[in-house]
């Protein structure tokens, strides 16, 4: 069975509303909501493919866009490539030109909606930003806390509370402090045992390498509507990711970094070979900065995460 190539459009408004469309109940998947777009022709990029195709379907000029993820998808009874590009700028207004309904959504309110299985990675990559900032250790509570303010107040909005060198009831206790800084403006990602996720409703949960390959085989330890990631090294811990059905991860370390001096990097091309394969939002880490992001998105990822890099200074 030929895979079918897709270019499909994650379409951000000027107050970051998203623009999705309700497919016609006689298409396949008929009556669910999709990003726009359509299929790729015989010698056409991906970007000319989308230009043409939001033209048909919403008549609308792109301007600007760039890549945002690669997504593989076996049907029962079709396989999909869809190639999904985020939509920056345009001229015109959107409208549905072939008839379909449109619906301008909030990233956080797009689960509330149904979309084919195939375009729920891109659900996730819609609401997450493009930078992941992790905590660094070493630090005391007061500056850890008043640290993660600065970064929420600078417009980060996904937060890594880690925090190796401090024993569980501290942690603990930071965390509570962290969940009320990060709330209603950033997402707050916890590290630790499973057993504390009752404890912390509105919190996501990264899991580390270890934990992964103990848990992968029970799937999912809780419901969609919270945040999963993991720390992944290699192809192996990516496929146990998948297995576990987390939302997205961190792969590392692309570079040599001064946290994990002794680990040997992957390099970007090997980085870039092991995101082809996935097909879920993925955040560089190791040796990388803000600046890096743009290669980032060349590569495939999502985006970049870091540590000092990324940490802001009083």
């Amino acid at each position: 069975m030929k895979r079918i190539h897709v270019a499909a459009a994650v379409i951000r408004g000027t107050d970051g509303r998203i623009l999705i469309a309700r497919r016609a109940d006689s298409q396949h998947q008929g009556g669910l909501w999709e990003f726009p777009g359509g299929k790729v022709e015989e010698g056409e990029s991906v970007e000319a493919a989308l230009a043409r195709e939001l033209r048909e379907e919403l008549g609308i000029e792109v301007t600007r866009s760039r890549a945002l993820i690669k997504v593989s998808h076996d049907y029962p009874d079709k396989q999909v490539l869809l190639d999904v590009r985020e939509v920056e700028a345009f001229a015109g207004e959107p409208h549905g030109a072939e008839g379909q309904p449109l619906a301008w959504v909030s990233p956080r309110d797009l689960p509330q909606y149904e979309f084919p299985e195939a375009n729920k990675p891109i659900v996730a990559a819609a609401r997450l930003p493009d930078q992941y900032l992790i905590t660094p250790e070493g630090l005391d509570v007061p500056e850890m806390l008043k640290g993660i303010q600065r970064a929420v107040a600078g417009g980060i909005r996904l937060i890594q509370l880690r925090a190796p060198d401090m024993y569980d009831p501290k942690y603990r206790d930071v965390a509570v402090d962290a969940v009320g800084l990060c709330a209603g403006k950033a997402q707050l990602m916890l590290k630790g045992p499973l057993e504390w996720l009752g404890d912390f409703p509105a919190a996501g949960w990264h899991l580390t390498a270890a934990q992964l390959r103990k848990y992968a085989a029970k799937g999912r330890p809780f419901p969609k509507d919270r945040w999963l990631a993991a720390s992944c090294h290699s192809a192996e811990e990516l496929a146990l990711a998948e297995q576990m059905g987390v939302d997205f991860v961190t792969l590392s370390p692309v570079q040599l970094t001064q946290t994990h001096p002794e680990a040997s990097p992957l390099g970007w091309d090997e980085a870039q070979r092991l995101i082809a394969g996935f097909g879920k939002p993925v955040f560089l880490l190791g040796g990388i900065g803000p600046d890096e992001r743009e290669r980032a998105w060349k590569a495939g990822a999502q985006g970049v995460a870091g540590i000092r890099a990324f940490w802001p200074e009083a």
